[in-house]
């Protein structure tokens, strides 16, 4: 387990799980006006931006996909706010 997680390779199994879920929310989900996705891509840019950085990629490749989490955030917080 714990060679599992200092390798990162628990990271790729979050991102697949989170890749699943997506599936199984759209399938679910899709007769409905809006979907979770901006929750879930932010999830998923913030654990892109791990994995991103614990393999040691350049500072864009971390960046970006912060970038991408915080924007998606930003949206879901749009979406939610009462309206008048």
């Amino acid at each position: 387990m714990a060679e599992l997680i200092r390798s990162g390779q628990v990271i790729d199994l979050v991102i697949a799980a989170l890749a699943f879920e997506v599936l199984v929310v759209w399938v679910v989900m899709r007769r409905r006006r809006a979907l979770p996705l901006p929750t879930l891509m932010a999830g998923l840019g913030l654990l892109l931006a791990w994995r991103f950085a614990h393999v040691g990629a350049g500072w864009l490749w971390v960046a970006a996909p912060l970038l991408v989490a915080g924007l998606a955030h930003a949206f879901d917080l749009w979406q939610r706010w009462p309206r008048r």
